[in-house]
């Protein structure tokens, strides 16, 4: 198959753990051709198809030139996305107003006939602060509001209290108040931007101390091992980005339960990756726009995630 990846600049892969590394590896063993573009590479004109300037890569299996790049005459043509058997947006977050464009040129490469990875209504569809307002039988207690006396209710009512905004990744924004509500007045207005941005306020769940678990669902179904990120030292987040530990550990029967009521009905939707973020017996984030950890899982249980995804890949677009 000739692949797409809709990616971050090559130049910026941590190859040891980057995830969409891992699947570009995968699919190039099993004879797959690998391209990529950035999302500032794709365009769209009256008449034409979408189409993106790519780049022709080879993994070397080396580091730090992990990739040679085939040579391109300085006036190639962009091609057209739906040249490609599959695209797959790996685009990291936030999802800001390019990345909600992004999605929309790419949904019109698929009324063109192009097959992409995650679908790009899904992304759009399934915000991942808010997509778990839909499950709410496995999600703590959660307020999601502009309004500051509402924070002030939910912290007097539940005393230790997560905030965050619904645009952040990797743990950035980020806030605990105890039930002293030490600072809750300047974290609200930083956070709210005085009643100008939604917040999503949580009940702390003291389980973070066991880890914020990543469970990866492929294609409807869970990988048999999570990633529990385990925050280190006084940091309250586990996110890997924030400094926390990776423990690769076996799928609790919890988590089985919420990945096989979600992972379903989010792949019937277009997902074909998914990463349920649970903290206990909690679901609190559903990632959809690039998730991770495949590397990490990999390296430390030996179960190979990217053939995983990319049997999961091969199957849907053969169904396609």
């Amino acid at each position: 198959m000739k692949l797409l990846f809709v990616a971050d600049p090559l130049e910026s892969f941590k190859i040891y753990k980057d995830t969409t590394f891992a699947m570009m590896r995968e699919a190039q063993k099993r004879g797959h051709s690998i391209s990529s573009c950035e999302p500032t590479d794709i365009l769209w004109q009256r008449g034409a198809p979408v189409t993106a300037s790519v780049r022709h890569i080879t993994l070397t299996g080396q580091s730090p030139d992990w990739f040679t790049e085939a040579p391109q005459a300085a006036d190639a043509p962009p091609l057209a996305l739906r040249d490609f058997d599959a695209i797959v947006m790996r685009k990291d977050p936030p999802f800001d107003s390019e990345f909600f464009y992004a999605t929309h040129l790419l949904e019109q490469a698929e009324r063109e006939g192009a097959r992409v990875f995650n679908k790009p209504r899904a992304l759009r569809d399934h915000p991942e602060k808010l997509a778990i307002l839909e499950w709410p039988q496995f999600i703590g207690p959660t307020l999601v509001t502009r309004d500051a006396q509402a924070i002030r209710r939910f912290h007097a009512e539940h005393k230790d209290i997560i905030l965050k905004p619904l645009d952040g990744m990797g743990g950035m924004g980020i806030f605990r108040v105890k039930e002293d509500g030490l600072n809750l007045g300047a974290i609200i207005e930083t956070l709210n931007k005085d009643g100008a941005e939604t917040v999503m306020v949580q009940a702390f769940l003291p389980a973070i101390a066991q880890g914020d678990k990543r469970v990866l669902v492929i294609g409807g179904q869970p990988v048999p091992y999570s990633l529990a990120r385990i925050p280190q030292g006084g940091e309250v987040r586990g996110n890997l980005a924030a400094g926390g530990k990776g423990v690769a550990q076996p799928l609790t029967e919890r988590d089985r339960e919420i990945a096989q009521a979600i992972g379903p009905v989010l792949a019937a939707r277009g997902l074909l990756l998914i990463g349920l973020d649970v903290i206990g017996d909690h679901l609190t984030e559903i990632n959809v726009t690039s998730p991770t950890c495949f590397q990490e899982i990999s390296d430390q249980t030996g179960f190979d995630v990217a053939a995983m995804f990319v049997d999961a890949l091969e199957a849907a677009c053969a169904a396609a």
